[in-house]
């Protein structure tokens, strides 16, 4: 493979979680062993999924459109503790940031599995919540998750579906 498409978040600040400031339309490149992973990895990491970044930042995250070339580690996926499709590259252009309004059109679009994981880390607006759970009148599951991560309904799982 030549190169992967995908997305990286990064905080507030423009930068990833250990330090390194990046910028828009940017090529960045590091040397040494490429290796996909949250433990001993190394690389510039990138997501196939969008949903799937934001477990690497915290509050006001910036989401990216990337593409990553020169060595390419093979696919990194733990489903057991929820890394999808990781990918780590030797080298990496930052192709757009993607507002947050583009965001949440994103996440309405998503399969119900894909969707609850957007909704376990991405930290919603009200307005934001009520968007995503306006177009949820199917997936129960997915109206559990919102209730539990981001309206602290702690029994939100635990109630039977005819409860809700």
């Amino acid at each position: 493979m030549d190169y992967i498409e995908g997305y990286k978040v990064f905080n507030g600040e423009f930068k990833t979680f250990n330090g390194m400031q990046f910028k828009e339309h940017a090529v960045m490149h590091v040397d040494g062993d490429v290796k996909a992973g949250p433990c001993g990895g190394r690389g510039f990491h990138l997501c196939l999924n969008f949903e799937d970044t934001f477990r690497f930042t915290e509050d006001n995250p910036i989401l990216c459109e990337v593409i990553g070339f020169g060595v390419i580690s093979p696919e990194y996926k733990d489903e057991y503790y929820g890394y999808f499709d990781i990918y780590a590259c030797s080298d990496i252009y930052i192709k757009r940031i993607i507002p947050r309004e583009e965001i949440i059109e994103m996440a309405k679009e998503l399969p119900e599995d894909r969707l609850e994981r957007f909704i376990q880390t991405y930290k919603m607006t009200d307005g934001e919540i009520n968007q995503i759970m306006s177009n949820l009148n199917r997936k129960l599951k997915v109206l559990k998750a919102v209730r539990y991560y981001h309206f602290g309904d702690k029994e939100a799982y635990m109630r039977s579906e005819n409860d809700g």
